[in-house]
């Protein structure tokens, strides 16, 4: 929410308000009905049938079995608008944090009073506490460095697939932080979970922008990794080719490749899809994703988990009520949606250690664990650019707000009209436009590079849609500020400056950055669009906010590390001076940004049934060894909604969980935690179900 340069006084609703106001805002609110969704232009050279494609990024995004424990998808962490609302084991302590010769010093301690498996509570937050919340100088009651981040996997070492199982051999390997008394729990992302809704419209992805806006086909980061490619079979009967691709406007692909490399999110370590990698601050070599096409081939698309028959995307295919879809492999699914030239070949490739490729040979008896066939080296290009077009769908532009913009003058109250016009003068400047997001493609592509006077009265040049608003102090997470795997700037800003803009970003600059100029990139991160935000909490790259009114308080204070973050600081962070009714007004309009179609999940934001962890069995003082050193697992079954939704919508982030309905699941052989596990382990309004490794909480 920053601000523009010229100091006025607003009268709103029979109050003042210290706003910067000066030119109308040069990206300003609109309907998105208005804007066109972004899409690669050379995407016929690769998908063949969209909606073939769109049905096979759905069942990618929400199959458990991509995960190597078989229990982990996309959709683990972006299931409720598009984000994660879960409360138990979501805490990261500073493990991004750095020195001041930016060198990494993670903490790797919890804040007193939490830790691992511990439960979120509303008064844990804000994260940053203050006796007056609109004093930025007021005496600060609590302070962390924490995350609010999702659970993903325990720490493992990537083994092996197993041929016809989702579940890949792994070796447990004993994790440092994520721990309650050397038994390991999820590890859980350094990170808040942005919103998949929407997300199409953004150039970048990822809060530091390391999803690339171009997609090489491999991995997030485009032209940035000189040696990624894919091969290309023109002929079949012919070894294939080593080519290099380049899809603009990609950043979801890009996107999509990374969570699936990630050692924390849904991977054990050293697979290539899933032997697929680490984390991307921990990427050591290249690791290309081919065992995941391998692995999926054997199984039944959704295979543990029920599609509803009116599923808007799935539903003609679907099994129910049996579990995944008929007459369907993934290895069919790839053939209807893309060209053969990507996937058909006679030949094996052979792959050395490195994930580099080595030699092709014709098929001869059974392959071995490093030879792939042209469709399982391929398959990241599969699976980013099939997701891509499936969250390309996830379109919520017919909030209250678009109605407004679109001419019904009583879609919005009168209190919310007042909030937005609140917003205009004190927030637009940085989420502007229809997508709420200056970080937006229409905004970025012709002008990636900006000049600015930042908190210290300095000119300096900065990414466009890219902020550091004194959420936390910059040395914390350097977000933008960062390098990539290979040693270069996030900050596109200093790859100018480097004279690396075309070769690492496949561009042309549209600032000329002097050796000498300075740049704002340090604890700076990507603006958020606001669509939805009503019920995306928690808020910020650290999830320290956990409403909006907690949100809106922190910048009518002016942030909360202005002074320390001055450097770098966005100058439009500074009091506002709100009062409490235009704080309300100014709430209301937000939650006028919600699409009810994401609110009660209809199409197209219906979904398969999925099972989602939430923590482990006990607390962060006990927790149930399984037998090889990992907890026992709580999980939570969101049942498959269909075109029409629910009528009973998800709870909000520490929210009172509402009835729902569950289906039916088989009650294993005797479960050692009977007797063990109470209601007190669940969610209000919910009771223990046992099954087999743990337990799920169903509603009463």
């Amino acid at each position: 929410m920053a601000i523009a340069t010229v100091v006025a006084v607003a009268i709103l609703a029979g109050h003042t308000v210290s706003a910067q106001v000066g030119p109308p805002p040069a990206n300003p609110l609109a309907s998105l009905k208005t804007v066109a969704v972004p899409e690669p232009p050379n995407l016929g050279d690769f998908v063949k049938d969209k909606p073939a494609a769109i049905a096979l990024g759905k069942a990618l995004f929400w199959d458990l079995q991509v995960g190597s424990n078989g229990q982990q998808s996309c959709a683990s962490c972006h299931f409720h608008a598009g984000v994660d609302n879960r409360d138990k084991n979501q805490l990261s302590p500073g493990l991004l944090r750095v020195n001041a010769s930016d060198g990494p010093d993670p903490d790797i301690m919890f804040n007193a009073g939490k830790g691992p498996n511990s439960v979120l509570v509303p008064g844990d937050y804000p994260f940053h506490k203050l006796a007056d919340p609109n004093l930025r100088s007021s005496q600060v009651l609590r302070d962390t460095n924490d995350i609010t981040g999702s659970q993903g996997v325990s720490l493992t070492k990537f083994i092996d697939i197993v041929p016809g199982s989702a579940v890949d051999q792994v070796e447990v390997k004993p994790d440092p932080v994520f721990n309650v008394h050397g038994i390991n729990v999820r590890q859980v992302t350094d990170r808040n979970t942005p919103s998949t809704i929407n997300a199409v419209f953004n150039f970048r992805n990822f809060w530091d922008g390391r999803a690339q806006n171009e997609f090489n086909g491999v991995n997030p980061f485009g032209s940035r990794d000189s040696g990624a490619f894919v091969l290309k079979s023109p002929r079949k009967q012919s070894p294939p080719e080593k080519v290099k691709i380049s899809l603009k406007n990609s950043a979801l692909a890009s996107q999509a490749v990374g969570p699936p490399l990630s050692s924390v999110e849904e991977s054990g370590t050293g697979r290539v899809f899933p032997d697929v990698g680490q984390k991307f601050d921990r990427i050591k070599v290249k690791k290309l994703p081919r065992e995941t096409g391998k692995k999926l081939k054997q199984l039944r698309p959704l295979g543990t988990q029920v599609v509803h028959p009116q599923d808007s995307v799935l539903g003609s295919s679907s099994n129910w009520p049996g579990p995944g879809l008929k007459d369907k492999s993934y290895e069919k699914m790839v053939e209807d949606a893309f060209k053969p030239e990507w996937w058909d070949s006679q030949y094996i490739i052979k792959v050395d250690s490195t994930g580099g490729t080595q030699s092709f040979r014709q098929p001869q008896g059974p392959r071995a664990t490093d030879e792939f066939s042209l469709m399982d080296y391929n398959f990241s290009l599969f699976f980013g650019l099939a997701i891509q077009l499936y969250e390309s769908t996830l379109i919520s532009n017919d909030s209250p707000f678009d109605q407004f913009k679109e001419g019904n003058s009583n879609a919005l109250t009168v209190q919310q009209q007042q909030g937005m016009a609140l917003f205009n003068q004190a927030c637009v400047f940085c989420h502007g436009g229809a997508e709420t997001t200056n970080a937006s493609v229409n905004n970025v592509q012709n002008q990636r590079l900006k000049r600015m006077t930042v908190g210290n009265a300095a000119q300096a040049v900065y990414d466009t849609g890219f902020y550091n608003i004194g959420v936390r102090p910059t040395g914390e997470d350097r977000g933008v500020g960062d390098n990539d795997p290979f040693g270069h700037p996030l900050s596109e800003s200093r790859v100018a400056q480097q004279g690396l803009f075309q070769s690492l970003l496949n561009a042309t600059p549209n600032l000329t950055v002097a050796a000498n100029e300075r740049i704002v990139a340090e604890g700076a991160f990507k603006t958020p669009g606001l669509r939805n935000v009503e019920l995306t909490g928690p808020y910020f790259h650290n999830g320290g906010q956990a409403t909006l009114r907690q949100v809106v308080d922190f910048y009518n204070r002016g942030g909360d590390f202005a002074e320390n973050n001055i450097d770098n600081l966005d100058r439009g962070i500074r009091n506002l001076n709100l009062s409490e009714e235009q704080k309300t007004s100014l709430v209301a309009f937000m939650k006028s940004l919600t699409d009810e179609r994401v609110r009660y999940e209809r199409a197209p934001f219906d979904h398969p049934q999925l099972f989602v962890t939430n923590g482990h069995p006990g607390d962060q003082n006990t927790v149930t060894n399984d037998g090889k050193g990992q907890a026992t697992t709580t999980v939570v079954e969101l049942p498959a909604v269909g075109r029409n939704g629910t009528t009973t919508p998800q709870p909000n982030f520490l929210g009172v969980p509402p009835e729902r309905a569950t289906t039916k699941i088989t009650r294993p052989s005797p479960n050692p935690l009977e007797g063990s596990i109470t209601e007190q382990d669940c969610p209000p309004g919910s009771k223990p179900k046992f099954v087999k490794g743990g337990f799920m909480c169903v509603t009463k």
